[in-house]
């Protein structure tokens, strides 16, 4: 069955690319709405930005959505993450701002409100989306595949030249609860070289050491160190997890990333779509729906987070 939340939640913070203070609400949604955003900020005009993958505008560093009046909502790649990585379907996101706040850096304080909360069990299967055949893009960066699978698998791989990150790859199957395990608490990560650039651009404006591990050479600059010795790879997931939600529903198939970022995985998204016979819509029957990415996530299975 499809799921939404029970109740409301409220997240306060700062944007990490703008730095401008935001306060969000995820409320219940009814069967069959999908994932939207409403920003409260705006008295006219339409307010409702869509949760999908072709109403993403290309954004350095982040995923930005835009609706067709060109009213924008950017680095919801966290909370689209923790939504599907704990099985909710259907969810009106309230924001006063054009930015998600970025909180600890990671989907685990949403995650925790979600399985704190609970979802509520709505009156319409849930429909995955089935790939058919492998669908591949690639850039002068990096490249990203989706390929036919009876689950929603992940790989990635990643290769920066500070120590302190050089090369991670992780392999993982993300059914039942495995993002909550696995993937939740990794946070975004930068080089403290690429500070003063991003900042020079009008990024990373609300970026400081407790949202953000930064590193320098082989050192951990950021409180605490690391969460998990291959943090950065794992976050690099989180963000693929919470891109591949603008699909429009949970995928039953492997994605592979090397040295993939949001533009690639929003490129695969688009050619997936347009290619003839890749994917499918299909219901999924009660051994199916087993297998989905939230099923069997509880609360106690999250990562202690400092």
């Amino acid at each position: 069955m499809q799921t939404t939340v029970k109740s409301d939640m409220r997240f306060d913070g700062v944007g990490l690319h703008s730095g401008r203070a935001a306060r969000m609400v995820i409320r219940p949604a009814a069967a069959e709405q999908g994932i939207w955003f409403r920003r409260t900020d705006v008295e006219s005009g339409d307010a409702l930005i869509p949760a999908r993958w072709d109403a993403v505008e290309v954004s350095p560093l982040c995923t930005r959505l835009v609706n067709r009046a060109g009213l924008s909502v950017s680095t919801v790649e966290h909370v689209m993450a923790a939504l599907a990585g704990t099985g909710i379907h259907n969810a009106l996101i309230e924001i006063d701002g054009p930015e998600v706040p970025i909180l600890d850096g990671s989907s685990a304080p949403f995650v925790q409100a979600i399985l704190a909360r609970g979802a509520r069990r709505l009156p319409a299967p849930v429909r995955a989306l089935e790939i058919r055949s492998e669908i591949r893009v690639e850039t002068d960066a990096g490249w990203a595949a989706l390929a036919p699978s009876d689950s929603f698998e992940m790989a990635f791989d990643i290769d920066f030249p500070d120590a302190a990150i050089g090369r991670q790859r992780l392999d993982l199957d993300l059914s039942n609860g495995a993002f909550v395990r696995e993937l939740c608490d990794a946070r975004t990560f930068c080089r403290q070289s690429d500070v003063a650039t991003m900042r020079a651009n009008g990024l990373a404006l609300g970026g400081t050491l407790r949202n953000a591990v930064v590193v320098e050479g082989d050192r951990v600059l950021s409180p605490g160190g690391l969460r998990r010795a291959d943090e950065a790879v794992r976050h690099k997931m989180l963000d693929a997890v919470g891109d591949l939600a603008l699909a429009g529903g949970p995928v039953f198939g492997r994605y592979t990333g090397h040295r993939a970022g949001h533009a690639l995985t929003n490129m695969l998204l688009r050619k997936l779509f347009t290619t003839p016979g890749a994917v499918r819509m299909v219901s999924c029957d009660p051994a199916r729906a087993a297998r989905l990415p939230g099923v069997g996530a509880e609360l106690a299975q999250m990562p202690a987070v400092a």
